[in-house]
């Protein structure tokens, strides 16, 4: 049974009257009566506000990039319409349409919808989990978004899925290179194989070979930025920790900027399950957990902006007072300006030492085990090179879905590196098998092809391997990812931002004692993995997330409400 079938009074809860009288206080405008088939907004549009219908019906409706249109539900009095792209302003991936009786319904735009839900707890949490469960409802449909057509292993189709999936929007793929919709569709537009992947957005634009920014724009996912806004706070990376910042600082009424190169959730975001985060006993995969926060920031106000990459800081006015703002060069051209900055730009996994690396990066090697790259392996036999705990948790995802899974490590076992737990539910995989002191020396296959087998060397025996394998997942250590913001602020050997009293003492440190979480550079904040000393946990960076606000506060001399 679908999603809708088994927890519809949850998707589409009615507001009762009493209910009903509490939300019409948050109204952004007055009653509206639409005539029967009148659109009260379409699939695709922005800014569009979600209605509350008092009197007659609605049908809502959703579509694909090919203009696949399919019903989805009839609402009716004390039903919301809406989903959690109305939170914030984004384009709609449903449209709504008076029914045969027509419908009179009461609007909220993204502020007055916010209001209604921070307002009234009982209300708020019907909409909240209700629009949640909508927006998963349209992924599980298959149905909906855009559509994807290319060669189901290439690099760019692999790398649009990913992107797309997590952050939360459908998508259909078509094969280009097999007899049905998609090679028809080709074959009609003219579109050469260097061309490929294509992307058909909802609203019908066409765009060959995007990339994550152009995919982003055409969605709606990437919002405007307004070039005259000075934000309270920008914080660089969407992680557990920047969105822990973002929920923090939001909810007390700063106005708050998170900016990601990818997506949201970080490299937590593409854990298949985290068992040791406190208040899980069951465990919660990443995407799931940065969904929530995701929602949550937005509920309370946060802007949340993907894929926006930071090029540079320019904080030379600054460095002469400290009420000047820092101001962000993005790589679009494009600028933020901000009272206070938070680095939560987190690390990024280092590329072993071998020749043809590159080659098959995203043809073959990947640096995360998501849900795409688990069913382009599913039933063949793969490697994985990694001792820790993100290793640990790839693994144990993609074992049950491959025919043999090649554990490789440096170290002689995994005792020093990764949680017993997991450790021991590794052990009792029948398919995967360890291989200690072991390195990856050589990549085989072609452009064409990708990857066909993969080199191993022993070095405690000195024996050489070829292994047969398609995919080889690495995950073999971090580097920090702060080289937008190292020349403004002090580092340690190894990258990572200083902060507090690391630096005292060093050359260009600050006259004033640095907040405990603050770079040399006043204002300037960092948390989670890319801060030198981090734990590197979910609940150490989500901590660190709401231990920075309160320093923002007292940075900034406001006093936190409530």
């Amino acid at each position: 049974m679908s999603l809708i079938e088994t927890r519809f009074h949850q998707i589409y809860p009615v507001l009762d009257t009493a209910q009903i009288a509490v939300a019409r206080r948050f109204a952004s405008g007055e009653t509206t009566r639409f005539k029967p088939g009148e659109a009260l907004f379409d699939i695709g549009q922005a800014n569009v506000p979600a209605w509350l219908i008092l009197e007659g019906s609605a049908e809502i409706t959703r579509r694909d990039g090919l203009n696949h249109e399919q019903a989805v539900v009839t609402l009716s009095a004390g039903h919301i319409i809406g989903e959690i792209s109305q939170l914030a302003g984004r384009s709609t991936l449903a449209a709504g349409r008076a029914g045969s009786d027509g419908c009179t319904a009461v609007p909220f735009d993204a502020p007055h919808l916010r209001a209604l839900v921070i307002g009234s707890a009982e209300i708020g949490e019907l909409i909240m989990r209700a629009f949640i469960l909508r927006r998963v409802a349209l992924l599980e449909s298959g149905n909906a978004g855009s559509v994807l057509i290319g060669r189901p292993d290439s690099a760019d189709l692999v790398r649009l899925q990913g992107f797309l999936s997590r952050n939360g929007y459908p998508c259909t793929v078509l094969d280009a290179s097999a007899d049905g919709e998609g090679r028809t569709i080709v074959e009609r537009l003219g579109v050469q194989p260097e061309d490929l992947p294509l992307m058909l957005c909802p609203n019908g634009t066409v765009i060959k070979r995007p990339t994550n920014a152009e995919a982003g724009v055409c969605l709606g996912i990437t919002p405007d930025l307004n070039p005259d806004m000075i934000y309270d706070v920008v914080i660089v990376g969407a992680g557990p920790a920047g969105l822990a910042t973002a929920v923090y600082s939001a909810s007390e009424g700063l106005s708050v900027l998170v900016l990601d190169q990818r997506a949201v959730g970080g490299q937590a975001g593409a854990s298949a399950r985290i068992e040791n985060y406190l208040g899980f006993p069951t465990g919660i995969s990443g995407q799931a957990l940065a969904g929530r926060a995701f929602v949550q920031a937005q509920k309370f106000g946060a802007e949340i902006a993907v894929p926006l990459e930071v090029a540079r800081l320019n904080c030379g006015a600054r460095k002469r007072a400290l009420d000047s703002p820092l101001q962000l060069e993005l790589t679009d051209g494009r600028s933020v300006r901000a009272r206070t900055l938070v680095a939560a730009s987190g690390v990024r996994y280092r590329r072993p030492d071998i020749a043809n690396l590159a080659e098959f990066e995203g043809a073959g090697v990947s640096y995360w085990a998501s849900p795409v790259e688990a069913k382009l392996c599913e039933g063949e036999e793969v490697a994985l090179v990694g001792g820790g705990n993100s290793a640990g948790q790839a693994v144990v995802f993609l074992a049950p879905k491959v025919k043999r899974l090649h554990l490789i490590v440096r170290r002689a076992d995994l005792a020093s590196t990764m949680s017993r737990y997991l450790i021991d539910r590794i052990e009792a995989l029948p398919n995967v098998e360890f291989h200690g002191h072991t390195e990856v020396t050589a990549l085989h296959g072609d452009k064409t092809d990708g990857l066909t087998g993969a080199t191993f060397v022993n070095h405690g025996s000195g024996v050489t391997t070829r292994r047969d394998l398609r995919h080889l997942f690495l995950f073999i250590g971090a580097d920090p990812h702060a080289d937008w913001l190292a020349s403004a602020a002090l580092v340690d050997d190894k990258g990572f931002l200083l902060t507090g009293g690391a630096f005292a003492g060093c050359a260009n440190a600050p006259e004033r004692a640095a907040l405990p979480l603050e770079t040399s550079m006043p204002g300037i904040f960092a948390i989670g993995d890319v801060r030198a000393g981090s734990t590197k946990r979910v609940a150490a960076a989500v901590g660190e997330g709401a231990a920075v606000v309160a320093q923002i506060h007292q940075l900034l001399a406001v006093k936190p409400a409530g």
